[in-house]
C-alpha cells in the first residue's frame, strides 16, 4: 500500500518502476504508474482496450505515454509514465495544497488545448468524451497531459455529422446536445474544455452539492459573468495572486464564454483555442510572477 496512488472508475493505481530486468536496454530506471483494473469497478475490458488502442498509435507530448500492459486470465493492467504532481483536480480542489498561481493554470491550460487539438486533428480524429481536472495529469513542471481514454471515441466518418452513442462521462462537464441527443463531436469536447478552463478562473467544482442551490452547477452560475468585467471579478478565485492578472483573465473568460456556447456550432476549434490562451502570455500583466516577501530574522 505505500505505493497506492489513488483509485478512479478503472480501478486502483500503483506507483512502480520500470528497469534494465523488465525492459532490456534500458539506460537508468523509469518510473511508472500501474492501473488495475476492478473486474466490479465501473469499467471493463472494453475501456481497457480503448486504452490500449487509442494510446498505442497515438504519440503527443500533451497526452499521458503508455509504456505497456497486461493481459492474462482475467487480470488487466496498464502501465504509463508517471506523472509526478498527480491530477489538476488535487492541485485546485484539495485543501491542503498550495494554490496554483495564475501563470501555472494558464500553462495548464494551453497545454490540455494542445492535447484535445491533436486528437481532433489527427488523420482519423478522435472524441476524447471524458475530459475534466480528474484525467489532466501533471508531471514536475506542471505541463498537463490527458489520461484515461477509456471512454474515446473514433470521430464521425467523412460522410456523418456525428457519432450516436450511449451518454456517458461526468456529471458538469458533459455538453447539453449530447446529454439530450446521444449525438457526439468534436465540440463536445470543447463543451467540456470550456468547463475546465472555468474552473481554472473560479477555483470551483462543475458540479457542487454543498454550495447554495444556485451556484451548484458552476456554468449555470458563472457563465452570464464571463462578458462583464465588474461581474467576473465577482466569480474569480479569490486564491489568485495579486494583482489579479486582468487582461489575460478577462481575456480566458471570454475564450471559455465561446467554448461553453449552447450552440455547438458557434463554439471555436481547439487549434484557436490553443491560438486564443497563447496569446495570453504576451500581455503584460500575465507575465507577472508572484512577490514574496521574506520577514527579517528577528533580533537576538
Amino acid at each position: 500500500m505505500s505505493n497506492f496512488v489513488g483509485e478512479g472508475g478503472f480501478g486502483p493505481v500503483y506507483k512502480g518502476r520500470v528497469d534494465d530486468r523488465v525492459r532490456p536496454g534500458l539506460r537508468q530506471p523509469q518510473a511508472v504508474a500501474v492501473k488495475l483494473l476492478d473486474l466490479e469497478g465501473s469499467q471493463g475490458h472494453k475501456e481497457w482496450l480503448a486504452e490500449v488502442i487509442f494510446l498505442g498509435q497515438l504519440r503527443h507530448p500533451h497526452l499521458v505515454k503508455l509504456i505497456g500492459y497486461c493481459y492474462q486470465d482475467e487480470h488487466r493492467l496498464l502501465v504509463y509514465e508517471f506523472m509526478a504532481r498527480g491530477s489538476l483536480e488535487k492541485h485546485l480542489f484539495k485543501k491542503y495544497t498550495a494554490s496554483l498561481p495564475w501563470l501555472t493554470r494558464l500553462k495548464i491550460a494551453i497545454g490540455a488545448a494542445k492535447g484535445l487539438a491533436f486528437l481532433h486533428e489527427a488523420t482519423k480524429p478522435v472524441i476524447y468524451r471524458d475530459f475534466k481536472t480528474s484525467n489532466i495529469l501533471l508531471d514536475s513542471d506542471y505541463t498537463a497531459k490527458l489520461s484515461d481514454f477509456g471512454l474515446a471515441k473514433d470521430g464521425p466518418g467523412e460522410d456523418e455529422t456525428h457519432v450516436s452513442t450511449r451518454v456517458m462521462g461526468t456529471q458538469g462537464y458533459a455538453a447539453p446536445e449530447y446529454i439530450m441527443t446521444g449525438h457526439l463531436t468534436t465540440k463536445s469536447d470543447v463543451y467540456s474544455f470550456g468547463v475546465v478552463l472555468l474552473e481554472l478562473l473560479t477555483g470551483r467544482k462543475a458540479v457542487d452539492k454543498n454550495r447554495p442551490p444556485r451556484e451548484q452547477s458552476l456554468v449555470e452560475w458563472a457563465r452570464p459573468c464571463l462578458r462583464d468585467a465588474r461581474r467576473l471579478e465577482r466569480v474569480m478565485d479569490r486564491r489568485l495572486l495579486h494583482p489579479t492578472p486582468t487582461r489575460a483573465a478577462h481575456k480566458a473568460a471570454g475564450v471559455a464564454h465561446q467554448c461553453l456556447s449552447v450552440s455547438p456550432k458557434s463554439r471555436p476549434q481547439m487549434s484557436a483555442v490553443v491560438e486564443a490562451l497563447e496569446s495570453l502570455l504576451a500581455l503584460d500583466d500575465a507575465a507577472v510572477e508572484p512577490f514574496v516577501y521574506t520577514a527579517p530574522p528577528a533580533n537576538r
